[in-house]
Formats: structure tokens, sequence, C-alpha cells
């Protein structure tokens, strides 16, 4: 259980986050709700949250913007004293050929999914390290770890974030402090749910198990990273894909 402990949900207000977010509150855990855009879908997380008996609050931050994180992270250290559990998930897609790709649509989703990551870890490191503790998980995807046609930018993203996974691990595992990767395949959110009937079918052919994952399947193994449960994992990636990365 998670009771007594400080959360904090990148991109919380709906999808695989809003489930995260959910499950940790659920847990026992105080949930901070990041949104960039959505503060209706951030605040109904946060009622659905209070609503199940848990307790949590919405703040807004662009994760792509290093000093809004920095300024994130003050306001949470100084509100609340610590952070125990750091879920990086914020993530955006702008699909395209390489060929017709903008360089503004690359560096957008670069900016957000990897970027935004390490500005997070880099402003709360020093506060993990100094009351030697604390998790740190990043939604990867399963297009990180195998790659996908006309995502080269978010493949790209997603595979780096699993490098700064590995990197960072090393480098806080002298405090104790886990850092892990989950690389999930195709879960039913608003992001699939515009997908063509045939693209939908096209990978639900490449999933061994036959079918699409749901949110609560990523916050099920986040929630589980998050305890004690967790204590001695680290620098992993768990491919949450239905068998799709075998």
């Amino acid at each position: 259980m998670l009771s007594g402990k400080i959360a904090l949900v990148t991109g919380g207000a709906r999808g695989i986050g809003k489930a995260i977010a959910k499950k940790l509150a659920e847990q026992g855990a105080f949930v901070i709700v990041n949104y960039a855009g959505s503060v209706d879908r951030a605040n109904q997380t946060v009622e659905e949250i209070k609503s199940a008996g848990g307790d949590g609050v919405a703040i807004q931050c662009d994760v792509s913007d290093f000093a809004a994180c920095g300024e994130l992270a003050a306001k949470v250290l100084a509100d609340y004293g610590r952070l125990d559990i750091l879920v990086n998930n914020a993530g955006i897609t702008k699909d395209n050929l390489i060929m017709k790709m903008s360089e503004q649509d690359y560096d957008a989703v670069l900016n957000t999914n990897l970027k935004g990551s390490f500005n997070l870890i880099h402003h709360f490191s020093r506060s993990f390290l100094k009351q030697r503790s604390g998790k740190i998980i990043n939604i990867s995807s399963v297009s990180g770890v195998m790659g996908n046609a006309g995502q080269a930018n978010y493949s790209a993203s997603k595979a780096g974030l699993i490098g700064l996974t590995k990197s960072v691990a090393r480098e806080l595992a002298i405090r104790v402090i886990c850092v892990n990767s989950l690389a999930p395949v195709f879960i039913e959110t608003d992001m699939t749910e515009k997908m063509p009937d045939s693209a939908k079918q096209a990978a639900l052919g490449m999933i061994p198990l036959g079918k699409m994952g749901k949110p609560e399947d990523i916050a099920q193994v986040v929630a589980f990273l998050a305890d004690e449960s967790g204590d001695y994992i680290t620098g992993q990636v768990i491919c949450v894909d239905g068998g799709m990365a075998i």
C-alpha cells in the first residue's frame, strides 16, 4: 500500500495517466495530477479520486518547458515536503512518414515525450537523493522497443526514454531509488479510438493475445512498481503488450 506517499503523474488527466492516478490514489497515495491544457479533465480526475475515498490535486505544467518543470518541482516540495513517486506518462504523437515529417513535428514529440521526462527527473533528483528513497516510472512504448513505420519521432522518443531509464537507474541506485520503464502496446484510449478500423485490425494481428490492452493494465503494473513489491526492481523495461514484443 502507498499510504502517506506523494505521487506525481504527468499527463494524468485522461487515458493511461488517469488510470494510473486513480490506481495510486486507491492504494493510498496523495496524487498530483499534472496536465498541460486539459484543466476540466484533470479536475474531473481529481473529483473521481476524491469520490472513491482518495485525495489529490490538479496542477498545470507543460513538461516540455524546463523552467516550468523547475517551478512545479519547487511547488510540490514546498507544499508537500517530498515526492515519493514520479510517473512520467505525458506524451503526444504527430505521426507521418519520415520523408514527410516536419522538423517541428519531430521536435514537438521529442520535447514532450523524452525531454519532458528528463526535465522532471532532473528537478526532483536532488530531493530523491536527499531522502534516500523514491520511485521513478517512465511510460515508454513497444514502439520504442521494436520501432513502428510512420512513427520515427514517437519511436525515437520512447526508445530514448528507455535509455534514460537505464542510465538514471544506475545513477540513483546508490540511494536505493528505483527507476523503471513500462512499454505498453496499443491501449484503449482516446488516441487509439481515432485510429482507422483497418489500422486497428492490423495492430491486433501483431498481438499474440489478440486484443488491445486497457489503461488499467498499465496502472496495475505501475502500482506494483511504486510500492514495496518493486523495491528490488530497477533499470528494467517491462513490456505490457499482449506478447507483441516476444
